[in-house]
């Protein structure tokens, strides 16, 4: 039991390695950590049966085996029970599959009591679509805009098999949700102003905590993408800034060609340092940025990043 355990924890941790994890599917990698469950009970029941403290010692053995299982009760309830309660309370089910551009797709969701549901702009979701290819797996996936009372609204890119099904979801598909989760929100935000930065499909989480923020907030937007059709969501976030009275950037184009670099991003934004910067995207993006505003000056507790990966 114990060599499995430790086999099943190993492999556990070389699907994870970076290199690798960018070439297995993102179901392979989700499937291989859900046999940590299983290493777990045979690593635990292996200490229970021949372990020194606990061989001889029944009273030992009971505590411990009591903690074990009250904490895999919890786990239960929290993963599976708090879920499942949640989705016969809200009853989410599609209504409407839509295009917003190349590969992205709008997904409408429709459900009961949503103004019970306390989510903030910029958070997100673990969706699990009761189909029959889908219904095993949960992926997280932003609020592409506030809850509006029957309504949610994802908005996905398609970068995997999961994200490319939500394409071919049928009206009727009902769901079960995990969340909300998530600190990318206004009420992380420090300062009066803020700077808002998303590239790609960062726009979902972006657009939902734009739409949060107070009416007068000013914020300067800037949206990034490598082609102009890329830029999805853009006249609802155009709409949202003006309402907002704040400011709207739109770059396209290469890295290497438009560049948001120091230099850059203070003569777009020369108020750098009275803003808290919310900045969404693909890893590596996120993590440029990020430096970039460190090196500006802005404090760390006035950086708030959300990385879209897979």
């Amino acid at each position: 039991m114990a060599t499995a355990a430790l086999g099943l924890m190993c492999a556990a941790g070389a699907i994870s390695i970076r290199a690798v994890r960018r070439r297995v599917r993102r179901e392979t990698w989700w499937a291989v950590h859900l046999y940590l469950y299983l290493a777990l009970a045979l690593s635990f029941a292996h200490v229970i049966a021949l372990g020194p403290s606990f061989v001889g010692h029944p009273l030992t053995q009971a505590v411990w085996s009591a903690a074990w299982l009250a904490t895999a009760g919890l786990v239960l309830c929290y993963r599976l029970g708090l879920p499942v309660a949640r989705s016969l309370r809200y009853r989410l089910h599609v209504v409407q599959v839509r295009a917003e551009g190349p590969g992205v797709t709008s997904v409408i969701v429709a459900g009961r009591h949503l103004d019970r549901l306390a989510a903030s702009g910029g958070q997100f979701f673990l969706w699990r679509f009761l189909t029959r290819d889908m219904w095993w797996q949960a992926h997280p996936y932003s609020l592409s805009a506030l809850p509006r009372p029957p309504y949610l609204r994802l908005t996905v890119k398609s970068a995997g098999d999961h994200s490319a099904a939500l394409a071919r979801l049928r009206p009727g598909t009902p769901i079960a949700v995990e969340g909300p989760y998530g600190a990318f929100t206004r009420h992380a935000q420090q300062r009066p102003k803020a700077l808002l930065v998303a590239a790609g499909i960062g726009v979902t989480a972006l657009r939902s905590l734009l739409e949060d923020l107070p009416r007068a907030s000013a914020p300067v937007v800037i949206l990034r993408a490598t082609r102009q059709e890329d830029l999805v969501l853009r006249q609802e976030v155009r709409e949202l800034v003006s309402c907002k009275r704040g400011q709207l950037l739109e770059l396209a184009g290469s890295r290497q060609r438009v560049r948001l670099d120091e230099p850059s991003l203070l003569r777009l934004v020369p108020d750098l340092d009275r803003r808290d910067v919310f900045v969404c995207g693909p890893e590596g993006f996120v993590a440029d940025l990020v430096e970039v505003a460190r090196n500006l000056g802005v404090p760390g507790e006035c950086i708030h990043h959300e990385a879209f990966a897979l």
